[in-house]
């Protein structure tokens, strides 16, 4: 994209500023000029035409909105004279055809990942610890600190080093820099910890739907085994989590140890048993090696966060392509964020495979956005101040770039939250738009690596699942280079396609699927987790 100004869709009657662009400026848009009577800052719109108060506003091909002053061509869109309005959808009303892409390129590539006896392959090797209460957080930090000292050492910082060499001063150089120095044999496997603030208290809705989501977590093909620790008198029984793994892996083909405090001891006597009972398991999952698996075998998550006003201009259109590919060979794309397909409806409906899918994704919608009009919070509140300082002025439109990421393949299974996503193409999971909410649901949804898109910024990561950080602008990606993995930016900056950009990505996914590069959520130990209590988050 060489212009400064961006008309998205035909039937479009505002347009993208790709630049700052001063009032008085002229631009053309099909052979039309437009002198601007505002100021316009990069990634803001304008309008093409005169619109009139109670104007409908389309953007993308779809409403967005609907004016609440009168707005003059080359006028500036803004939260003053624009409200989010969408179409109402009621059902799958139109057939739709797509064929799949050209992937002569990617049939024969292959990633390096961990082949497991359910058949699914998984881009890490994990042993999970959590709780199922949050009783047991405590547990869980005192065995994370134990074997966190052991199996990763952490390089100290200056004063640390200055004081460690003071007392030791015998040590060598590379001693000096680490609180421990001798490397674990078992580096085949990492050992990850979760906490949560759940499992009694609630409901017991809350409950199950908790054990649901932690079922995921030890089903999902990153995880090689799991421990779990239990008080013994919640509202989270053990059963419950048995029940549930037994529903999504009838053979329990994984390792899954589960210890009940007050069937025990004392807490000490506690956490050496499952520290003695544990470690054997680890020396069992190292043994675990990775070996070839084609494209098909992956599982991505969409997500976005941070979202600027070049989020559905570059990076999720960039995702869609990669989603399309992945669609294409036999793979998974899973689109989350409800809140963030409002608007789009029709266009997500049509595009199920059939008339019971579009009807469950329909009915999702309808009773999670009556959900949040009950507590004054519907989805036209979706939109965060930063979201609208850079362009996003309604959710519609927000949603309507968002829905780019999952392309144009045609959507074969609706999920809600904790349902685990088991068919090739496009799955549409009911999560909130909150960006670690979602990220956990879609790891507990199976994701085995999750692609992230974000404007403005942000360092969310998983336990789990690795979360490839994709910026929608090059200033971002030169700005924040500790968290961004990929520019999708250049799109605008350097004029290329979706298309290549899109295969660069598959590129970076392949090498970080392999464990040959690790995301820097990883690198900076970002492992978020916050499980969705539901009709309370957007």
């Amino acid at each position: 994209m060489t212009s400064n100004i961006l008309k998205i869709h035909s039937q479009d009657n505002i347009a993208v500023a790709l630049n700052d662009l001063s009032k008085g400026h002229s631009v053309t848009i099909e052979n039309e000029p437009i002198t601007l009577v505002d100021d316009i800052d990069q990634k803001h719109k304008f309008a093409l035409c005169d619109l009139p108060i109670g104007s409908s506003v389309i953007m993308y091909g779809v409403l967005v909105g609907i004016t609440t002053k009168d707005i003059p061509k080359g006028g500036l869109i803004s939260t003053d004279n624009l409200k989010h309005k969408t179409s109402k959808t009621i059902a799958k009303n139109a057939t739709y055809d797509w064929k799949p892409l050209d992937i002569s390129r990617w049939q024969s590539k292959t990633f390096m990942g961990y082949h497991r006896s359910d058949g699914q392959v998984g881009t890490d090797n994990i042993w999970l610890f959590f709780p199922l209460v949050f009783c047991e957080n405590r547990n869980i930090k005192v065995l994370k600190n134990t074997f966190e000292r052991e199996f990763y050492p952490i390089k100290k910082d200056p004063l640390q080093r200055l004081l460690g060499n003071l007392l030791h001063p015998d040590r060598t150089t590379e001693q000096s820099d680490y609180s421990e120095f001798i490397p674990h044999p078992y580096q085949n496997v990492k050992v990850r910890f979760m906490t949560h603030h759940g499992g009694c208290g609630g409901t017991r809705e809350d409950a199950q739907v908790l054990a649901s989501l932690l079922a995921g977590y030890v089903h999902n093909p990153n995880v090689a085994g799991a421990t779990v620790l239990s008080l013994g008198c919640q509202h989270l029984e053990i059963k419950l989590l048995e029940d549930e793994l037994n529903q999504l892996d009838p053979q329990r083909s994984k390792p899954v140890l589960i210890f009940n405090q007050q069937s025990e001891g004392s807490t000490d006597q506690f956490l050496s048993k499952i520290v003695h009972q544990t470690f054997q398991q680890i020396v069992e999952a190292n043994q675990i090696q990775r070996k070839p698996a084609s494209l098909s075998q992956l599982k991505i998550g969409l997500e976005c966060g941070g979202s600027d006003g070049f989020s559905g201009i570059t990076a999720n259109p960039v995702l869609g392509h990669v989603s399309d590919v992945i669609s294409s060979l036999g793979g998974s794309a899973i689109l989350a964020e409800f809140p963030e397909l409002c608007g789009v409806e029709q266009e997500l409906a049509n595009r199920c495979q059939n008339d019971v899918l579009a009807s469950k994704f329909i009915s999702l919608m309808d009773q999670y956005e009556t959900a949040a009009n009950k507590v004054d919070s519907g989805f036209d509140m979706n939109p965060s101040p930063g979201n609208i300082k850079d362009g996003l002025i309604t959710d519609a439109i927000k949603s309507a770039g968002a829905v780019k990421k999952s392309g144009n393949s045609e959507i074969t299974d609706v999920l809600d939250y904790t349902e685990y996503v088991t068919k090739s193409g496009v799955s549409l999971l009911c999560t909130p738009g909150n960006d670690v909410e979602s990220t956990t649901g879609l790891a507990g949804g199976g994701a085995n690596i999750i692609l992230f898109t974000t404007g403005l910024g942000t360092p969310t990561g998983n336990p789990i699942t690795p979360v490839v950080k994709v910026s929608t602008n090059s200033e971002l990606f030169k700005k924040m280079p500790d968290i961004i993995d990929f520019n999708a930016g250049t799109v605008i900056s350097e004029g290329k396609s979706i298309e290549s950009v899109g295969d660069e990505l598959i590129d970076l996914i392949i090498e970080i699927a392999s464990g040959h590069i690790k995301t820097k959520a990883e690198i900076l130990g970002q492992q978020d987790f916050i499980p969705w209590k539901r009709g309370v988050s957007l």
